[in-house]
Order: C-alpha cells, then structure tokens, then sequence
C-alpha cells in the first residue's frame, strides 16, 4: 500500500491508484487507519450515501486546539443535518445575492493585470505571479477584507490545512492553531463591524442571516482555505500539464471556447483534493467492502478520475473532453459551494495567459509541495 509521505509517489500517484482499482474498488489503508474508495462507482456511493457523513471529531487535546477546533465544529464541510440543511441554506442564500456574477469582471481584471505584469517581466514563478495571488485577491473581493490586511490570508490558510494531512509533526499542528486564533479572532472584529455599517460584501449577508457569530467565522474561514487551496493548485498544476502537452496548450491558444472544457479537464486530470473523508454513521457496504459504524472511509478523487470504466484514456488530457463526469467539486448535500465562482477564475487565469503569453514554456523543473491529501506545486517557473 502507498506511503502518502514517499516523494516518488506524490510525484506521480496515479500508476498506484490504476494498480489498486485492478485489485479491488475498496481497500484498506492502515497507515491511513481507513478504506480508500479507488474506482469511480466507489468513490461517489461514498460522497453520496447518506449512511456516511462528516462527522467532526474535535483535534486532541482539545484545549490545546481551541480555535482549530471551534472553525470546523461550526463548518459547513463538518456538519450533517439538519445543522447542515441551515447552514447551506443561508450560505447559498448569500451566495445567490448576485455575488457571483458582481465579481466576474473583477476576476478577469485582476487575472488580466497579474498575466500583463508577468509578460513584462518575460519570466517568473507562475505560483508567485498568478495562481496564488489570483484567488487570494478574489475572496479577499467577496469578504471585503481591507487592502492592507490580504496578506495576512494566506499564511493563516496555509498554517490550518497544514491539519489535514497525515503525520503532521507538533510544530505544525501549534502552528495550525495560532493560524486559526488569529484568524478567528480578526473575522470576530470584521464580522461585528459589518452588523454594526453592512456593506454589499459576503460578511454583511451572512451576518443579516440566522447564522450565529461563529458560524459566520467558521463560514468566511472555509471559504478562504476551500476557495483558495483548490483553485491554486487547479491553475497551478492544470498549467504544468497543459505546458508538458503543448499540442493541449496549442489548441486552447487557438480555440477559446474550449476554456470550459478545459477548466472540468484539469481539475479530472490532477484533482487539487486527493482525499475526502467519510464516517459511517451506521453499518454500511460500499462496493462490497463493509464500513462498520464510527469507521472511516474516504474518495480518492485522484483515483476516480481516471477510472477507465468512466473516462476513456483516463491517463491522456484532453481539454475538450465531454462528458466529464469527475468529483472533484464532491458530490452530494457536501457538493462544493464555490464550485461557480472557481471555475471562473480558473477560467480567467486560462483565458488571460493564452491571449497574452500563447508562448507560456517552463524553464526548469517545479518543485513539488511535500503534501498528499491537498496535491499542488510550491513553484512553477516559466518564461514568456
């Protein structure tokens, strides 16, 4: 079974997903200390079945996670219903104000900027230049965070998902907690100053809803880590494979209206979330394999999206494969609720670097970040 910290595996996983789907659609992953769901039939009956939730489990000893503990009790991501049916309701609420669309023509400015300030420099880190500021700045957009205060964003997000991964050392788990402390505690601020003069941003709306002061934190958290880890490493890992077939670049160069097809393709192709927890709230079969209530399972979305029984030449890219039937937005009551608005970005991000930069190469290798649950680069160099 793999070993989710051995660099040649996280290098390259999917040879060892194919080798596990042709044994079985389930195993067991006592490193883990949970099934891992592997095909795509499995995978979904996982993120769908009722009778597997999100069940939060405070981090322990609880005292000494407080704050890491109070963001995920009052989540949305870590909540069933009927907590979770109010909390989506008034999220989805919020988000069907119209937020969506108002920030549209920001995110094509802000990606048209950053690429523009790229090509006049004729060479960069595109993690640096575009696929981490972009998404930082979009959220900072939809939360109305003061200019001045961004970038702190980021390293508290960067400190808290840090919790997911397997094996975390002491030293990150504390550090995980000060994020969240920090974090927690200038949302309060923000959050009590928006009651007090609401403006048109996504704080204001929550804190006009039922949500409680927690759980509008809680909410804005999410929204930062979810919205920012994941489309990071969309764009980030989608131009790293788009730029190692460059018949792929070549076509999105000379065919925009692919962008749509190509975003689904690169999140299919190299999932940002390898892994996605389940707990059984009763007995259970997924794929003939039994999960005993309280055990754990998990989608390996990575896996399920090259499943050969769903995808024809899973292992190929193919930016205008249709239909594209991959999870990696979820499925089911916890299907992503920022899926609209990070497809946008990672389509403005596309759109902006084929119109000014259809020359895009890389200019040495990328460095991989050491993490298997969220999959993504610490660097991508390139030259215009």
């Amino acid at each position: 079974m793999f070993d989710p910290r051995d660099p040649v595996f996280l290098a390259d996983p999917y040879p060892e997903f194919a080798r596990l789907r042709a044994d079985g659609e389930v195993h067991a992953h006592e490193g883990l200390g949970l099934a891992i769901a592997v095909s795509h039939a499995a995978a979904s009956a996982v993120l769908r079945d009722r009778a597997l939730g999100r069940i939060w489990s405070d981090a322990q000893p609880a005292e000494q996670f407080v704050s890491f503990n109070l963001l995920h009790r009052n989540s949305l991501l870590e909540n069933e219903p009927p907590a979770h049916t109010r909390l989506r309701r008034s999220i989805a609420g919020a988000f069907g104000r119209g937020h969506v669309e108002r920030l549209r023509p920001t995110v094509a400015r802000l990606a048209d900027r950053m690429v523009a300030e790229l090509a006049e420099r004729g060479e960069g880190d595109l993690l640096d230049q575009l696929a981490q500021p972009l998404p930082v700045a979009v959220i900072a957009e939809l939360l109305d965070i003061p200019e001045a205060d961004r970038p702190r964003l980021v390293p508290w997000s960067n400190a808290i998902v840090k919790m997911y991964e397997y094996g975390l050392p002491p030293e990150g788990q504390q550090a995980a907690e000060r994020a969240a402390k920090e974090f927690t505690d200038y949302l309060r601020a923000i959050t009590e100053e928006r009651r007090r003069e609401p403006g048109e941003d996504l704080v204001s709306d929550l804190a006009r809803s039922d949500l409680t002061g927690d759980e509008v934190v809680a909410t804005a958290v999410l929204l930062l880590m979810a919205g920012h880890e994941a489309t990071v490493n969309v764009i980030g890992n989608g131009v790293w494979a788009l730029l190692r077939h460059p018949d792929q670049w070549r076509r999105l160069c000379e065919d925009p209206a692919l962008l749509d097809t190509c975003v689904e393709e690169l999140i299919r192709y190299d999932s940002p979330l390898q892994l996605f927890e389940r707990t059984a709230t009763e007995d259970v079969e997924i794929a003939g394999f039994r999960v005993g209530k309280g055990e754990k399972i998990a989608a390996l979305l990575g896996a399920a999206g090259r499943d050969p029984k769903v995808f024809d030449e899973p292992g190929k890219l193919d930016i205008g494969r249709k239909p594209n039937a991959h999870l990696g937005f979820g499925a089911g009551i916890h299907y992503c609720v920022g899926a609209p608005l990070a497809r946008i970005e990672i389509a403005a991000a596309l759109r902006a670097l084929t119109t000014r930069l259809p020359g895009l190469h890389l200019t040495g290798e990328p460095r991989r970040r050491p993490e298997f649950v969220i999959r993504g680069l610490r660097t991508l160099p390139v030259s215009a």
